[in-house]
């Protein structure tokens, strides 16, 4: 095995996943040497195009609708975020969001969505977008304001959704909204309800691109450039067959999408984390100083240690949380018989604070070359800073685990009482 491949010697992996990385190491190593970054809309369509032809978005869908697994394999997931970061960020973006933004689909679109679109998602016909997040209701979902009411035997859509990957250039939205509080939780609500509070009556739909009353109010510029925008939405009607799921269970088709993708998020970080590792070691050696490399410097090799034991630590919590929901998936519970949600946030957590470490020790290795524009290290370093917010920030990640350890505390007190 390729020594850049050697971590996956771990058990969490089984030879397909070994086969997996070693092809689409081969693939990134040959095509991403000169994607432009500075067109970054007609870039990702590009790399969206080529991920599909080459068939690495076929882990994206499942294998009814022309996937490479019965079901969403999260160590797949993981494997190509990681390898793809490790060569270029903008590629991982692009294979990402195919998997988040059509995940809604897989989990909860009727056969009659998921064959019209996932089959195209999976060759890389249709690009995918995620649209959750407000101007308001980012981590505080249950502050959503953007509304969908019934109308006849479709919804209306009003409101506004921001910080949306792929903003501007999908074909399909998955946009979640706040229905009205009616009888039930998941009951078609009355007209004329109160809206429903907190995280009831949120409801996901599909919108396509071109829907009257969807237009892109803005876009966005961050630090490591991809498409990003504001949505807005006024008297957009799609029909009843585009809801995704029943009405008023959207925000448990949200965290249900995020608990099978947040570890590929700290999977991507791995990669960048990497990356930055052999840029400093090939550093350090060719660095020349104090009469030797600054590899010879005891400082030198702490810090490299550091960072060596810093990615093993968060790979293992990575691959931990991919194997755990891989092997509690079965045709009974395609979308998980238990749910990682705890694990995922741990590896989501530590491993994109510890890539930050890594890749700040890098760029600090490198000096004054290290804040360089064009550097691979400077790169990396506006690259893993969004991943400590985006799909739950760490301060989230934190909750999540603190209140599912409390959870558990009290579930196994009152089994003991």
């Amino acid at each position: 095995m390729d020594s850049r491949l050697q971590h996956l010697a771990v058990p969490f992996f089984d030879d397909r996943h070994r086969a997996l990385a070693t092809e689409l190491d081969s693939w990134a190593a040959v095509r991403l040497g000169a994607v432009d970054h500075h067109a970054t809309a007609a870039a990702c369509r590009a790399l969206v195009r080529a991920l599909g032809g080459a068939g690495f978005l076929r882990h994206c869908v499942p294998a009814a609708h022309g996937g490479a697994s019965e079901h969403l394999d999260s160590r797949s997931l993981g494997v190509c975020r990681e390898t793809l970061a490790r060569h270029d960020g903008l590629a991982d973006f692009a294979f990402a969001m195919q998997g988040l933004g059509s995940g809604p689909i897989t989990l909860e679109g009727s056969d009659d969505l998921r064959r019209a679109i996932l089959p195209r998602v999976a060759r890389g016909e249709c690009i995918t977008a995620f649209a959750l997040s407000e101007p308001d209701a980012g981590s505080d979902v249950a502050a959503m304001q953007c509304a969908a009411r019934q109308d006849g035997d479709g919804w209306v859509l009003d409101g506004e959704k921001t910080w949306i990957s792929n903003g501007g250039i999908a074909d399909v939205y998955c946009v979640f909204a706040r229905t009205v509080e009616g009888p039930g939780a998941a009951a078609v609500p009355a007209a004329g309800a109160a809206p429903a509070k907190g995280t009831r009556g949120i409801s996901a739909f599909v919108v396509h691109a071109g829907t009257p009353g969807r237009e892109i109010a803005e876009r966005i510029d961050v630090i490591a450039p991809h498409p990003l925008a504001r949505l807005r939405f006024r008297g957009c009607r799609v029909p009843g067959s585009q809801l995704l799921g029943r009405p008023g269970e959207g925000f448990k088709l949200a965290m249900r999408t995020l608990d099978i993708f947040r570890a590929s998020v700290a999977a991507a970080a791995l990669g960048f984390a990497r990356r930055a590792l052999d840029a400093a070691l090939d550093h350090a050696r060719g660095r020349r100083m104090f009469g030797g490399a600054l590899a010879d410097l005891q400082l030198t090799q702490a810090t490299l240690g550091d960072m060596a034991a810093d990615i093993d630590a968060a790979a293992l919590l990575t691959y931990r949380a991919a194997w755990m929901r891989d092997v509690h998936v079965s045709e009974a519970h395609p979308s998980g018989a238990v749910r990682t949600t705890r694990e995922a946030a741990m590896a989501k957590m530590v491993a994109t604070e510890n890539a930050q470490r890594v890749i700040d020790r890098a760029l600090q290795l490198h000096g004054g070359r290290g804040v360089q524009v064009g550097s691979a290290v400077e790169s990396l370093y506006r690259e893993i800073r969004a991943l400590r917010i985006y799909e739950g920030a760490t301060e989230v990640q934190r909750l999540i685990i603190g209140r599912d350890l409390l959870a558990a505390a009290s579930a196994s007190g009152a089994r003991a009482a």
